[in-house]
């Protein structure tokens, strides 16, 4: 993720891409996310600002040092072209991690760049 500077997560659409049990606990599932996006922050010394999106059952998490929560007021995944759109305004560098395609195509229209949530599945000493 080198050179990110805002990277966007699609919470419901990777805490979803694992049959964990996930759907028993959406709100325990969405901070067990959270939590393991903070290696994020220090990406090889790239300064990255890391952002979920939750809706629905996980809406209230409340943000992290180095990870902000934003709780979608409706759909998250037009909270998350909200935030693609302005990083687009603002000539920042943005990443998106989901696998919704229309959600891609959404953000793409912004400038933003799309990434699958197996990035940020992996243990941090495995991303690249």
């Amino acid at each position: 993720m080198c050179g990110v500077s805002l990277l966007i997560v699609d919470a419901a659409n990777v805490v979803g891409s694992v049959p964990d049990g996930w759907w028993r606990d959406r709100r325990g599932a969405a901070v067990r996310l959270r939590d393991s996006l903070v290696g994020y922050t220090d990406s090889g010394g790239d300064a990255v600002e890391v952002v979920l999106v939750v809706e629905g059952a996980a809406r209230g998490v409340g943000s992290v040092e180095g990870v902000r929560v934003e709780s979608a007021p409706g759909s998250g995944d037009d909270r998350i072209a909200e935030l693609a759109a302005e990083a687009g305004a603002a000539g920042l560098e943005c990443t998106v991690v989901t696998a919704d395609r229309e959600l891609r195509r959404r953000v793409e229209a912004y400038g933003a760049r799309c990434a699958g949530p197996r990035t940020v599945r992996q243990p941090p000493g495995e991303r690249t």
